[in-house]
């Protein structure tokens, strides 16, 4: 099922940090969409939570270099 997620992510500076974690992240099977954000210091991911989930996509960018600090509050 389709599932939209924006973490908190820090240690994004530069378009090198976005290509990293566009990278990392649209490489896990069920990813649909990644988008970061610099100013924001947020990644959105769109993908198929019936082939991965929340903690694999951390996982992803934790081991681009990059700290997830949790979930944006969607309100």
């Amino acid at each position: 099922m389709a599932e939209t997620i924006q973490l908190n992510v820090e240690g994004m500076s530069c378009g090198h940090c976005v290509k990293a974690i566009e990278t990392g992240v649209s490489e896990l099977a069920g990813v649909d969409a990644v988008s970061v954000n610099l100013q924001e210091s947020t990644v959105d991911v769109a993908y198929d939570n019936t082939k991965l989930d929340k903690t694999d996509i951390s996982r992803a960018i934790e081991e681009a270099g990059y700290a997830v600090k949790g979930l944006v509050d969607p309100s």
